[in-house]
């Protein structure tokens, strides 16, 4: 049903297209770049209610998963969950789309637990396009961006220049528009690379992007700009492996979705599809060795991602060691395996011999090589916490271009970008997000405060907020919000989040009013383990918190009071787990929100502030221009002292403003 909707869906966006003269037309928000952050942030702006156009290079490609066929995991899964609150595609697109489901980390606390899903790559590409092509609001183009169309900045407002449009390559024309947002992924002056041969693109079978946006925002915005590097291992077809002699990993027997709205995966406990493990041999490392002369990529000093390494990398930083591979379906009907743990960029023929020395693959065949690619990124911080440049008013930046790896990365910008851009082309104030509220808020913030040496990549280890951050209340924190003060969530998710929320509160309110001897609590639930010597008085919150005391026992002993909570039972025992520590936590978020309210003039001139600064703490003021203290209390460099006085100044100011 879905792939008949979404075949008449294309035809009849191509339709629309050709027969509108397109560039007569005004645009809200263009975004250019039709990638995961693309995706979420022309869904945004149009929830937003912004008129948005999406420039892409082929249609068929939005959706496409680029590299690894798997969304979520430790930290990952977090923001897939908030995107998800905020309305966003990402999450029902892998309920959709997931054929290998599990949460990862289950032997921690449920705040870091990362739901993760093996997906079937055609499944997903086919709900991200039926899902942008039927949106109201939204008009896809197939093409691609030279420039961008740029005027003096509007005065009073910080910012030397303002984006009004983009210019189409080959006389393609202008296009009009209030705001503009980029999400070039790796095709930013990008290049690929096999062996010692280096062609330009951003992905293999894709053309490459224009070189006049790259010179656009290096030489007329005058960006800092830097290069990254990433690669992708070759796929594998799945009948040339023999899996006798991998580990069998089965996916969870009840699927978790990562929407909010969704009660059941598309993909049912008995249709998914097992993944396996194997392991490198020293075989492996020989054929690095010996071809490392005839491997450009690696050889040079271009930063790639720290945390999923090509296999030249380990082998070469980590020698003498054995690795983990994984064997991941790319589908129910795929004939292919992706080698999560083979990125590599050495000849073909290198290729083919370094993976027959892993068990398993003794005789397998390769369908297509692996490959690396270079790119260029413009360091984030350069940008406000709404994503868009200090400098250009109305150019919004998201996804690789900011440094970041990973899909969950790329669509959490996206989808604030697109909020900012449409806000801001209909005249409403850009919103931030605090990292005490949010995952998507430790992301920017990481962002645009420290910047990037390396690919950015999420991990719950980042947030210090993380028991209060968690998975399951994403909903409560953003999408109430998300309706009431950004304007990016529909009326209908809006209502059950409020029913969630009064649900959770009538139930632990309940659950605080019952107060009975650990003696009693024994009784009533059957010999549950509370310490016989504990004589204090407990109430349902405390007894909730005991490991093997469930809210369906709870329901049980006390019918009439909780039975009409059971379908909440999960997220109870979260809530109960983590009170304590989420009361403490919430003194302390209170405390950093008040640092984050105090705002930062932006026209301040920190080399002259009649303040006690050092040289290097005004240099790094200067250059980043923090938009809140709390943003210049992270960044590193800057003393206590100098927040102190930075806040007595702020003060001040306001003070004199005022009389």
């Amino acid at each position: 049903m879905l792939v008949r909707r979404l075949q008449f869906l294309k035809t009849l966006s191509t339709c629309s297209i050709e027969a509108s003269n397109i560039h007569t037309q005004h645009y809200d928000v263009i975004v250019v770049g039709g990638g995961h952050a693309g995706s979420e942030a022309v869904a945004a702006a149009s929830r937003i209610g912004a008129k948005t156009l999406l420039i892409t290079q082929k249609i068929q490609t939005i959706g496409a998963l680029s590299c690894n066929p798997s969304l979520g995991g430790v930290g990952k899964g977090h923001l897939v969950r908030e995107i998800d609150a905020l309305d966003g595609v990402m999450g029902r697109a892998g309920d959709w789309a997931g054929i290998h489901f599990s949460i990862l980390n289950r032997s921690k606390g449920p705040a870091v637990w990362g739901l993760r899903a093996q997906l079937d790559r055609q499944r997903y590409k086919d709900f991200m396009q039926s899902e942008l092509l039927s949106t109201p609001l939204v008009t896809i183009l197939e093409g691609s961006v030279q420039d961008l169309l740029l005027t003096e900045a509007d005065p009073g407002k910080p910012g030397k220049h303002k984006v009004y449009g983009i210019c189409l390559a080959n006389g393609g024309g202008e296009i009009h528009s209030s705001s503009v947002v980029l999400t070039t992924g790796t095709f930013l002056s990008g290049a690929l690379f096999m062996g010692q041969n280096t062609t330009p693109g951003g992905r293999m079978g894709d053309p490459p992007s224009c070189a006049g946006l790259s010179h656009n925002l290096k030489n007329v915005l005058g960006l800092k700009i830097g290069r990254l590097r990433t690669g992708t291992p070759p796929r594998i077809v799945k009948d040339s492996i023999d899996f006798s002699l991998t580990s069998v990993c089965l996916p969870d027997s009840s699927p978790t979705p990562f929407s909010f709205i969704n009660k059941h995966t598309h993909c049912t406990p008995k249709e998914q599809l097992p993944c396996f493990l194997t392991y490198t041999t020293p075989g492996v490392e020989k054929v690095v060795k010996e071809s490392s002369h005839l491997n450009s990529h690696i050889q040079q000093d271009i930063k790639g991602p720290r945390y999923c390494p090509s296999i030249e990398s380990k082998v070469l930083r980590f020698p003498g060691r054995q690795h983990q591979v994984w064997l991941e379906p790319e589908g129910l009907t795929s004939s292919l395996m992706y080698p999560q743990g083979l990125s590599m960029t050495m000849p073909l023929e290198m290729q083919l011999r370094l993976i027959r020395e892993i068990p398993g693959l003794q005789h397998a065949k390769i369908q297509t090589p692996g490959y690396g690619v270079q790119y260029d990124f413009v360091c984030p911080t350069q940008l406000f916490p709404w994503l868009q440049l200090k400098n250009t008013q109305g150019l919004f930046l998201a996804g690789q271009i900011n440094g970041t790896t990973g899909y969950e990365e790329a669509a959490a910008q996206g989808l604030w970008a697109g909020v900012n851009a449409g806000r801001t082309s209909l005249s409403m104030s850009p919103l931030s997000l605090s990292r005490t509220q949010s995952y998507i808020g430790v992301l920017i913030d990481d962002l645009v405060c420290h910047g990037v040496t390396e690919p950015y990549r999420m991990f719950t280890s980042r947030a210090e907020f993380r028991t209060s951050l968690r998975p399951d209340n994403a909903d409560l924190r953003l999408t109430i919000r998300g309706f009431e003060e950004i304007g990016c969530v529909s009326e209908q998710r809006y209502n059950k989040a409020l029913l969630v929320q009064a649900s959770l509160k009538q139930a632990l309110s309940t659950l605080q009013s019952i107060h009975l001897s650990a003696a009693r609590w024994r009784d009533k639930l059957g010999g549950v383990t509370i310490s016989k010597t504990k004589s204090s008085i407990l109430n349902g919150v405390e007894v909730l918190q005991y490991k093997d005391v469930t809210f369906q026992m709870l329901a049980s002993s006390f019918q009439e009071l909780f039975g009409p909570h059971l379908e909440i039972s999960e997220r109870l025992k979260v809530e109960a787990l983590y009170h304590p520590h989420c009361e403490k936590q919430r003194r302390e978020m209170e405390k950093m929100q008040t640092e984050e309210s105090l705002s930062l003039p932006n026209d301040i001139d920190y080399l002259a502030l009649p303040i006690s600064l050092s040289q290097e703490v005004r240099e790094i003021l200067d250059r980043v221009r923090p938009s809140t203290l709390g943003a210049a209390a992270r960044l590193p460099g800057i003393t206590p002292a100098a927040i102190v006085h930075l806040f007595n100044y702020v003060h001040r100011n306001k003070h004199r403003n005022h009389m």
